[in-house]
């Protein structure tokens, strides 16, 4: 009996129209699903996204993800989710491993992936590439994320403000993902460059609750964990965006949140 396939999907920001066709159709076809969540709630926002396109019957394995900063409860955690998946590829099923977004940044999937490896080296895997929130965030606001000789900067918010404010100053425009973490001091640090009015900030794209902002004076102080900023052109004032027909600083997405100046 040969082993399965371990498929590594990326969902998406959240709407479950923005899987690719790849990705529905592996979905489809797969036996086992693989879905992340906190080891304290039976909760999975990727599989909330993806069940439209689940084959009947298909079985939902959640791997428990603790919260902690404990390096060897999570490298616990996370050999005891690599043996699973091991277990089920040898059975010779073929599963699918859901994340958010893409599945090789800021994901779950990314602490699988070499631990599966390290206990199945010849493991078949197939990676499908999801789109980023940062895109859904740019389509949204109709946000430029970059052009010409331009470059974007990643950069994730659970870090130190003052050092994302560094890195900033390389970069014409930039994304902050995981902006809830320490939202106050990223909005501080944008101010202090003169970039919070260039800078869109959004918050559950393609959910419920879905909000989008341009400037940050009327974001709330402690945002949903799923946010991100995206920092307009260097010395520019970011244009007025137009949404759903209407041009300035306020309009309205169908079906969304609001777009507000700041």
């Amino acid at each position: 009996m040969s082993a399965g396939t371990l498929y590594g999907i990326g969902a998406g920001p959240g709407d479950p129209e923005l899987l690719t066709l790849k990705a529905a159709r592996i979905l489809g076809q797969v036996e086992v699903i693989l879905a992340a969540s906190s080891t304290k709630n039976d909760y999975s926002l990727a599989q909330d996204i993806v069940s439209p396109h689940l084959r009947p019957g298909a079985r939902v394995v959640r791997l428990g993800f603790p919260m902690t900063r404990d390096q060897e409860v999570l490298d616990a955690a996370w050999e005891k989710n690599a043996r699973l998946t091991a277990d089920i590829l040898e059975s010779g099923r073929d599963a699918a491993f859901i994340t958010l977004g893409d599945p090789l940044l800021y994901s779950t999937f990314g602490y699988l992936l070499p631990r599966l490896r390290g206990l199945v080296p010849g493991a078949r895997v197939c990676i499908v590439p999801g789109i980023t929130s940062y895109q859904a965030a740019a389509a949204a606001s109709g946000e430029i994320l970059a052009e010409s000789g331009e470059n974007l900067l990643i950069l994730s918010g659970v870090g130190d403000a003052a050092r994302l404010g560094t890195l900033l100053d390389t970069a014409d425009r930039a994304v902050i993902l995981k902006a809830y973490r320490n939202f106050p001091d990223i909005r501080e640090m944008l101010r202090r460059a003169g970039r919070d009015g260039q800078t869109v900030f959004a918050t559950r794209l393609g959910i419920d609750g879905e909000q989008v902002w341009r400037g940050l004076d009327q974001v709330p102080e402690t945002p949903h964990y799923l946010s991100l900023c995206l920092v307009g052109k260097r010395n520019g004032s970011g244009p007025k965006t137009k949404v759903a027909g209407v041009t300035g600083d306020v309009g309205e997405r169908p079906g969304s949140g609001v777009i507000s100046g700041s």
